[in-house]
């Protein structure tokens, strides 16, 4: 079993490779929301020049088969690259993360400024200041130079521009909701759940922003915020309800689409 000294000695010998910055556990584990299944997020801070090889043979010696890292961009745009590994039984998977990148997004974080991205494995988008939120939230391993404990104070507390701009997006959901009405009318049920999913998942980012609470990933999005340390007016039971069970008929997936626009919204609650 991978135990944390385990785990800290992974880490050490990753951040001794040229071109690592910082290392951190993040994930689910670092908010101690995991389960006893699941995975173990290294995020490694790096610069463009890192040593891809020497990350590689470290991934290979720990897991004790063929490891590859891709270069930028090989997971996608937004997610840049990394590695699935097993180390002593567990799923460890290592997130590589641009510097650069990591500081423009805490810095347009604080300045309230955010957009969703395409990228592959993220349904709504990736949320780019989604890297602040992992900053703020991580366990640093390895942090030598402080990197990351200057980012995260950057952006601790939960800035207020980003709150009120999450808030402000929330117009989104209504135009939605109008699109799926179209949807709806021509028995366009894959168009209608998109809508209605998206939807719903914009209003559930802005309960997380109203309790000052990261989202990294939407995974999660809408049950969490039923464990948010505010009064939610049972959003997430209600939301799980109506996704559930859409309909297939115009009659049937309008009704729903009534009832999503009733689901309470944080700045209705405030």
């Amino acid at each position: 079993m991978l135990d944390d000294d385990r785990l800290r000695q992974l880490a050490t010998e990753l951040c001794a490779v040229r071109g690592v910055r910082a290392i951190a556990l993040g994930g689910s584990r670092a908010r101690g929301t995991h389960r006893p299944d699941s995975d173990v997020d290294l995020g490694l801070y790096v610069e463009m020049t890192v040593d891809l090889p020497a990350l590689e043979d470290v991934a290979r010696r720990w897991a004790g088969a063929d490891a590859s890292i891709e270069p930028r961009g090989g997971w996608g745009p937004w997610v840049d690259s990394g590695a699935w590994l097993v180390v002593d039984g567990v799923a460890v998977d290592l997130i590589l993360r641009d510097v650069a990148r990591v500081a423009e997004q805490c810095a347009r974080a604080e300045r309230g400024e955010f957009a969703f991205h395409h990228q592959p494995g993220h349904p709504l988008g990736f949320l780019d200041i989604a890297y602040a939120g992992e900053v703020a939230m991580c366990v640093p391993f390895c942090d030598p130079d402080r990197l990351l404990e200057d980012l995260a104070r950057s952006v601790t507390p939960y800035p207020e521009p980003l709150r009120t701009a999450l808030l402000s997006n929330l117009w989104q959901v209504d135009f939605l909701l109008d699109a799926a009405i179209k949807g709806a009318k021509a028995t366009d049920v894959a168009y209608v759940a998109l809508c209605a999913a998206a939807a719903t998942m914009l209003a559930a980012h802005g309960w997380h922003a109203a309790a000052g609470h990261w989202v990294t990933n939407e995974k999660g999005l809408i049950p969490n915020v039923a464990r948010l340390p505010m009064d939610t007016d049972g959003f997430s039971s209600s939301a799980a309800t109506l996704l559930g069970a859409l309909g297939s008929t115009t009659d049937e997936l309008l009704e729903t689409i009534a009832k999503l626009r009733e689901l309470p919204r944080p700045v209705s609650a405030a």
